[in-house]
């Protein structure tokens, strides 16, 4: 069993930045890929990012490339969002998952099924 605690989340303007963190409770988290994925209201499920248990493959999606970075720290049990020039169009509640796969395909690293482990998720607000 792995818990999961999102932090970071909050309102920002247009153009700003915020660094989402998750931590996780267990000590084998860098076994586990992890991802990030972020649902707006009246919205499906959307994959944000990836990294794999070894943090050599990342992934991300199509509406975050080249603005979101994710990254993690085995030490810490922490994957962390880094996200900047945030638009009103990322405004949803941002949810880190683990998943207890060695696999690299982001076939596999956006699909959200394949993650047992969710977070209670974290609200982020961008105002225009």
């Amino acid at each position: 069993q792995v818990q999961l605690g999102e932090s970071g989340g909050g309102l920002v303007q247009a153009g700003g930045s915020l660094r989402l963190s998750c931590a996780a409770s267990r000590r084998t988290f860098g076994t586990y890929a992890m991802g990030w994925f972020r649902q707006a209201p009246g919205k499906e499920r959307e994959f944000v990012a990836a990294i794999s248990w070894s943090g050599r493959t990342i992934y991300y999606g199509d509406s975050v490339k080249g603005r979101f970075t994710i990254s993690r720290d085995k030490a810490k049990n922490t994957v962390y969002l880094q996200m900047n020039s945030l638009k009103p169009e990322d405004t949803a509640i941002y949810y880190c998952a683990a998943a207890g796969t060695t696999a690299q395909a982001m076939g596999v690293l956006a699909d959200s099924d394949e993650y047992a482990y969710w977070g209670q998720g974290t609200q982020v607000t961008v105002s225009s």
